[in-house]
Parts: C-alpha cells; sequence; structure tokens
C-alpha cells in the first residue's frame, strides 16, 4: 500500500503505456510539446469536463469524477463514471435521491487512433475500474472507451489479464520514479506522430544507444577471452 504523497497520476499510464520513455520524458523531466493529436484531444477532454452532471432513469452520469487507489500508488480523476441499476447490494451502490443498488462503470474519450493507442486507453480505463472498486467495495467488471473520431462507444472487459496489465504497469511506474532513470530511446512507428519526437530524437539516440550496448558486448567479450587465456 502506498501513502498519501506516494500517489502517481493516473493519467500518466496512457502516457507510459504507449511509450515509457515518453512518460519518463513528461513525468521525470517535465518535457512537454502539443502537436494536432494532442490538441484535440485536449478540446475533447476539455469539452467533456465543462458538461453537468447527467440523471436519467435508466442512468447517472458523473462527470470528473476523482479517483485515488492506495493499492497500485495512483490518483486522477475520471472523464466520465456512469452509474446503471443493478438487482444485487453485492454489485452496487447507494446513490443520493435513488433507490436501488448502482454499479459504476467508467468511460474514457479517445482522440488516438491505431493498436498501440488503443491499448494504451484500455489500460488507463482498466485502472480507473480498479481504483472504483477499491473506492466504492463493488466490482467494475467493464468500461466504456469513447471514439471522438467516430462518435462511437465500445465496451471493454476488464479482465484478469488487463488488470494484470495494469499492475505491472504501476510497479514499474513508481519504480522509475524512484530512480529517476529514463528509458533509452527505442524507435517505433509509433514514434511518428508523437508531439515528444523532436525532444525525444529517438532515431539518432536509438543508433547511438545501439552502438553504445555492441561496444560493451564487445569489450566484456574480449575481457572474458583474455581470463580464459
Amino acid at each position: 500500500m502506498y501513502g498519501e504523497d506516494d500517489l502517481l497520476p493516473l493519467s500518466g499510464l496512457q502516457h507510459f503505456t504507449y511509450c515509457e520513455r515518453r512518460w519518463a520524458l513528461i513525468h521525470l523531466e517535465s518535457q512537454w510539446e502539443e502537436n494536432s493529436f494532442t490538441a484535440e484531444g485536449r478540446v475533447l477532454h476539455e469539452r467533456v469536463h465543462s458538461a453537468e452532471v447527467e440523471s436519467r432513469p435508466s442512468v447517472l452520469t458523473r462527470r470528473t469524477l476523482p479517483l485515488r487507489s492506495y493499492r497500485l500508488g495512483l490518483a486522477g480523476q475520471a472523464d466520465i463514471v456512469e452509474f446503471l441499476p443493478v438487482n444485487e447490494a453485492a454489485l452496487g451502490v447507494r446513490l443520493e435521491e435513488r433507490r436501488g443498488f448502482w454499479q459504476p462503470q467508467p468511460v474514457e474519450y479517445k482522440r488516438r487512433k491505431g493498436r498501440a493507442g488503443a491499448t494504451a486507453y484500455a489500460v488507463q480505463l482498466c485502472a480507473q475500474g480498479l481504483c472504483l472498486e477499491e473506492m466504492l467495495g463493488v466490482p467494475v467488471p467493464q468500461g466504456m472507451i469513447y471514439d471522438g473520431t467516430t462518435r462511437r462507444r465500445t465496451a471493454v472487459a476488464l479482465t484478469r489479464e488487463l488488470r494484470a496489465t495494469v499492475e505491472t504497469a504501476a510497479m514499474r511506474m513508481h519504480e522509475l520514479f524512484r530512480t529517476r532513470k529514463t528509458p533509452a530511446p527505442e524507435f517505433r512507428p509509433a514514434c511518428e506522430k508523437c508531439s515528444l519526437r523532436e525532444v525525444c530524437q529517438p532515431e539518432a539516440l536509438h543508433e547511438r544507444h545501439s552502438v553504445d550496448q555492441y561496444l560493451r558486448r564487445a569489450l566484456a567479450a574480449n575481457r572474458t577471452e583474455g581470463d580464459e587465456e
């Protein structure tokens, strides 16, 4: 269990899952550059966060709900949490001015396309679900990802595998935060649209890092051969 002062931004999970170096540049080195993709995402989230709480007979929608998990060491807020009616007390919570029990369901708004981006949003969504489970003491079996481009929602099951991915990522984030060590660059196709590409310089630094690794291995091999002689 982590203390209040140890909690890392939950929003960092999205950056971390997309690229550990990107997360470190932002959260360890305070580097940030905006491009058209991050700007569109920021505007989308601002629209979500500026809206009022919605209440309908079949669902209550709460926006910018504060979240935290002392087990994972994360804190932040959800874009939207919907509360849906359930029949069993063990599955939901009671809400003011509402009868029965209501199960929380996080909704994450996304702008980035592509498989890497989709995975990052699913991990972030699952982390929100784990926070809600810890805070409210009820299960959160699934969440929703809203695509701001297509304006469609996709259900995401918060599976055992996805939960394990969140837990592993959270531990790794805390490890890097403790050591204050920025991972070495690794140039990938995802780097093409990254807003930190100029700061990161993945092509140049990745090539230099590869050369450094080669030289270290070669020197180590030479020392081993000398010891054998």
